[in-house]
């Protein structure tokens, strides 16, 4: 089960690249429901998410480098490269602050995790965070792979 709340990030934190960070190469087998394909530093997964925007079914699987390249080339869409920032938070959580590459170089998001749906509604997001889009598609990263 996945609890996140996502948000806008207009001003990135001056100290960002103290922290730790590495790139995502992801791209989308299927986007109903989703099936994605991901590389992570020198990890590689398959990942099932279920609908649904604050709470829903994920499950990632390893894969092996040559099982992701073979995917690859049948993914539906663009591939979305991006450098994830992990920021501590009060209470044991992280921001994962995602920017983007080339098509969307210009997005910024961060994803918040919770361990249940009352800590989610009740999160106060740090001042220089932007807009919720929780609950809109269209920052969804299966939505952005469609171009």
């Amino acid at each position: 089960m996945e609890i996140e709340r996502k948000y806008l990030i207009h001003q990135l934190p001056e100290d960002l690249n103290l922290h730790p960070h590495y790139k995502i190469e992801q791209a989308y087998l299927c986007t109903e429901p989703v099936v994605r394909i991901r590389r992570q530093g020198d990890d590689y997964f398959l990942t099932y998410k279920s609908k649904g925007f604050m709470v829903r079914e994920e499950y990632n699987l390893p894969l092996t480098k040559e099982a992701y390249e073979h995917l690859r080339p049948k993914v539906d869409g663009i591939l979305i490269s991006k450098t994830r920032f992990v920021l501590p938070l009060e209470g044991g959580l992280n921001i994962e602050l995602d920017v983007f590459d080339a098509p969307y170089e210009t997005l910024r998001l961060a994803e918040v995790e919770f361990p249940d749906e009352e800590t989610a509604n009740r999160f106060v997001p740090p001042s220089w965070f932007g807009e919720d889009v929780t609950f809109s598609t269209e920052y969804q990263n299966s939505t952005l792979s469609k171009g």
